[in-house]
């Protein structure tokens, strides 16, 4: 496995209103402290993928793509990109799956 220095971590539009549905499905589910640690789970996230970026297994289905499991129901899919770690998807499995379809 050869070495890959990340330099930044991006968030593409469709994670971004992912990040945003989560958020909205929590506040209204659950309390302010299920808010805080869904963002404290992607800070660790980004943490530790800036560091060891291919620490997570490729995904079977799409090619480059991995897979984050940060806790029981959340998910972060994202690729690397020379020295950018892009993040794809964000998936919390509380919530409905329509919003994901």
């Amino acid at each position: 496995m050869s070495e890959i220095r990340i330099k930044q971590i991006v968030y593409t539009s469709t994670s971004l209103s992912n990040a945003t549905a989560i958020k909205k499905y929590l506040s209204n589910k659950f309390s302010q402290k299920e808010v805080d640690h869904f963002f404290s789970l992607l800070q660790s996230f980004e943490s530790v993928v800036i560091s060891y970026p291919q620490l997570y297994p490729k995904t079977t289905k799409k090619k480059n793509v991995r897979r984050a499991v940060l806790s029981k129901p959340l998910s972060v899919f994202y690729r690397i990109e020379k020295s950018t770690v892009e993040v794809l998807a964000i998936l919390d499995n509380r919530c409905d799956f329509e919003v994901w379809i």
